[in-house]
């Protein structure tokens, strides 16, 4: 099994450990079940059997938690129309304990379908649901302007900002990492000037320091923005932001469907392909 350095474990009750683990620190924790590109509907109504349970089990805890959604895995690509109501059972699910869960962004396949599901889920419940927007997409800025059309005090749109970590043809996307970080900061600020809460997903130093630097200009209280972190990534920096008096909320995934996951991590953080290697001999 892949190091329970990244990966809560396989079981439900792994992610619950970790969650408090992490509480006990200062952090708040967002689960997602391992998996994606369900293709039989039967498969995607049992992967939202798995949300349902785990909402009623992490609720029976006083933990800060909240939910994460890959909606190719309650079918997205195979029939919109299921997923969409697979998907707002889970977040009535939530909103029935006052929760939140966040739609994540996929590969470019995926991106329109995921906007139309969030448009959809956020004007029913829109305290109870959030998307994702990755930076290095050359269409972000045209998203992000779909995205402030959606807020209004009333029904406001949150979003977890991230770089982006789907291999991606140029024409789409941004390949040079100094590009990126700069398409980054863009959409941060757009974000923190619309008044969007935003979740700024990053291990990158430089854009942690950037949106301390930005959320001191713009005078953004703390009920507007949170940072987040994947788990067992960057720990020390965690620490700090933590310290430094900034909310940080890390993804805990788990299940047994690890590898895609982790594969994309790579590209984050090198160091990980030795856990991986590791665990694919003991699977051996």
């Amino acid at each position: 099994m892949f190091s329970k350095r990244y990966i809560a474990g396989e079981k439900l009750e792994d992610a619950v450990t970790v969650s408090k683990q992490l509480a006990m620190k200062g952090v708040s924790s967002t689960i997602d079940h391992l998996g994606e590109y369900v293709t039989e509907i039967k498969m995607a109504k049992q992967v939202q059997r798995i949300y349902l349970e785990m909402i009623d089990r992490f609720e029976q805890e006083d933990l800060s938690v909240t939910y994460s959604v890959k909606p190719s895995n309650f079918g997205l690509l195979t029939d919109f129309e299921t997923c969409f109501e697979l998907v707002r059972e889970v977040v009535e699910k939530a909103r029935g304990y006052d929760s939140f869960v966040r739609i994540d962004m996929e590969d470019s396949s995926c991106v329109d379908a995921e906007l139309e599901l969030y448009q959809r889920l956020h004007a029913i419940y829109p305290q109870n649901v959030g998307i994702v927007i990755q930076a290095y997409l050359k269409r972000t800025p045209k998203d992000l302007l779909f995205l402030e059309k959606l807020h209004s005090e009333a029904s406001p749109v949150n979003v977890r900002l991230c770089k982006g970590i789907y291999v991606e043809p140029e024409e789409i996307a941004f390949k040079d990492r100094k590009e990126i970080s700069q398409q980054y900061v863009k959409a941060l600020r757009f974000l923190l000037e619309k008044g969007i809460y935003v979740g700024i997903a990053t291990h990158d130093r430089s854009l942690t320091d950037m949106a301390q630097q930005l959320i001191k200009q713009y005078a953004i209280g703390s009920e507007k923005y949170e940072f987040q972190m994947l788990y067992g990534v960057t720990p020390e920096l965690r620490s700090e932001l933590v310290r430094a008096g900034h909310k940080m909320r890390v993804y805990v995934p788990y299940g047994k469907e690890w590898f895609g996951y982790s594969s994309r991590r790579l590209k984050e953080n090198p160091k990980m392909i030795s856990y991986i290697i590791k665990a694919l001999f003991k699977r051996g």
